[in-house]
């Protein structure tokens, strides 16, 4: 049984020594996105919230077009605690979609366009989806028979050619379809004016509280965000409105950014750090979120230059992809006041290399969908050190709000320093898994979250994550943690991208072996890469196999997939 919060080691928080009076300050976030969109409206009406490339919308406009959206899901019966899959990449669709779906008292399930239909149906039957959001391609190319074998009754299709004429061809690729009869336009329903229901009549408890979204609070709902967990089948892990806002807040004091800030969702916005630590801390700051469609480095580079953002957040795999462009400078990056890195691990070599390149030090941090993206960053005005044993990069520490502790396989906690399981506590942490009370239980016994992840920290709360621990390599009986030899691998110039993963051996149980991708004009011999290990590392733990590739596989939100370079056949 886990013990208490206040029985641990760790409840002494000596990481809240290293924050500041803002980042350590109590907080009061609003109840939801919603309440947040309402005040940035008050405040500032005619402040552009959403830039995608040659279009703008203000507060006012998004207020009104999801104003809108909701309304129409209302009249076509949506009610509230429904749930609503919006499938769609950055485009202003997408914020459009997420707002009005709440607006209408529902709760979101956003999925990842790259999904394929036994992916999504798992999502439409799981979540028992009422309504569907998506691009016109998808539903005419697949998603209209995913959809006929569930519980979707609503469906708005749209085209993310729609609020801009740019039409940059590197990322907008598509045309525009014919609008399917059997699905509404949702850039006509947004512009048709439609009232969102519940407003101006109270939410009923005679608080005098806004009407809209049926009075949402902090414990609702907001979105069920599918994650594999700490293992098994995808589940929906449940993050409420105060979930959402709680980080965004904290998110909101501590970065320190401008009035107003310009944020760059570099992140996908279905992903949770997207969505949380860019679309809903960009809207609870009042500041302008520029999109782009997905990720593509030529035009991530290009809106770097033309709208000079303060902020963004991406995976250590976008940042060595803009660094390795043939046209990267370092005035692309001379507006922003902090850089993020999350979903990935970052390699200490590569905040080097980028630091020294272009100017910006890349802050790491640490977080999972289960607890609303982050629970551990570095603080603007620290930099994250570097664990002299393993050569690992600190993840960041701890919110003053926020408990993190280390337990080994029994349980108990180790001693700072010492690695073992980490465990996250806080208000950011989900409730639990959607109509999962078995994997509840196991995953958050007594609200605490069990992570999956090995790491430890040390005296001053510096928080190193080592590795997940699925992904431990057992060579001879000895553990091999895959990132440390990473790290070693990112140290080499002519590495882009490295992953090492566990494979057969017959002699050895298992071996470690190498993905690498090469930096553009590197040519080097995959076994000098095992030399220049073997140089580095104990004998046990350097790469037995190396192999080439074009590319390493990675997710949407750019996290390199070690479970795809593992199921590879021998090359």
């Amino acid at each position: 049984m886990t013990p208490p919060a206040t029985t641990s080691l760790y409840a002494a928080r000596p990481w809240v020594a290293l924050l500041d009076e803002a980042q350590r300050g109590p907080v009061s976030p609003d109840d939801s996105p919603v309440h947040a969109l309402r005040r940035a409206v008050a405040e500032s009406p005619d402040r552009t919230f959403l830039a995608y490339f040659d279009g703008r919308l203000s507060y006012r406009e998004v207020d009104e077009l999801s104003d809108s959206v909701a309304g129409h899901l209302a009249a076509r019966g949506l009610e509230r605690g429904d749930r609503v899959a919006v499938l769609l990449q950055n485009s202003p669709l997408f914020v459009l979609a997420v707002l009005g779906a709440w607006k209408a008292g529902a709760t979101v399930l956003p999925v990842n366009p790259m999904y394929k239909s036994g992916e999504v149906t798992h999502v439409l039957r799981d979540g028992e989806v009422a309504a569907l959001i998506c691009s016109d391609r998808a539903w005419d190319s697949y998603l209209r028979d995913t959809a006929a074998d569930s519980s979707v009754r609503i469906v708005l299709t749209g085209c993310e050619l729609d609020f801009q004429t740019r039409g940059d061809a590197r990322v907008l690729t598509f045309e525009r379809l014919p609008q399917a009869p059997d699905a509404d336009d949702l850039a006509t329903v947004a512009k048709a004016g439609h009232t969102a229901p519940g407003d101006g009549a109270g939410d009923g408890d005679g608080d005098g509280s806004l009407g809209f979204g049926f009075g949402l609070g902090p414990s609702d709902i907001a979105l069920i965000s599918y994650t594999s967990g700490t293992s098994g089948a995808p589940k929906g892990a449940t993050n409420t409105h105060g979930n959402i806002m709680y980080n965004a807040e904290r998110q909101r004091t501590g970065l320190a950014l401008p009035e107003g800030p310009v944020y760059f969702a570099m992140a996908p916005l279905f992903h949770i750090t997207g969505m949380v630590c860019q679309f809903i801390a960009c809207l609870n700051s009042g500041g302008t979120l520029v999109l782009a469609y997905r990720f593509e480095s030529g035009v991530v580079l290009d809106a770097f230059a033309e709208h000079r953002p303060h902020y963004t957040v991406g995976p250590s795999t976008a940042f060595m992809a803009l660094a390795a462009h043939p046209s990267v400078t370092p005035d692309h990056f001379s507006s922003f006041v902090n850089i993020s890195s999350g979903g990935a691990p970052l390699p200490p070599a590569l905040v080097e290399k980028f630091r020294a390149g272009f100017g910006p030090y890349i802050r790491n941090g640490y977080g999972l969908t289960e607890c609303t993206a982050p629970c551990a960053s570095v603080p603007p005005g620290r930099e994250a050190p570097v664990d002299p044993v393993s050569g690992t990069l600190a993840v960041g520490v701890p919110g003053p709000d926020t408990v993190v502790r280390i337990v080994d396989d029994h349980g108990r906690e180790t001693a700072f320093g010492e690695p073992g399981e980490i465990l996250v506590r806080g208000p950011q942490v989900v409730p639990g898994y959607w109509r999962r009370p078995e994997a509840t239980a196991e995953t958050f016994p007594d609200g605490e979250l069990r992570t999956g992840d090995i790491g430890f920290m040390d005296a001053d709360g510096w928080l190193y994550v080592v590795d997940r621990k699925k992904d431990m390599i057992n060579a001879s009986g000895f553990k091999v943690w895959p990132r440390e030899v990473e790290d070693v691998l990112y140290t080499h110039p002519a590495v882009r991208e490295a992953a090492v993963v566990g494979v057969p051996d017959g002699y050895r149980g298992e071996t470690v072996k190498a993905y690498i991708s090469l930096r553009p004009g590197a040519d080097e011999d995959p076994a000098a890469f095992a030399a220049y290990c073997k140089e580095r590392l104990a004998a046990y733990k350097y790469p037995r196999q190396v192999e080439i590739l074009p590319d390493l596989p990675k997710t949407a939100s750019g996290k390199i997939l070690r479970r795809e370079l593992r199921s590879r056949p021998p090359a």
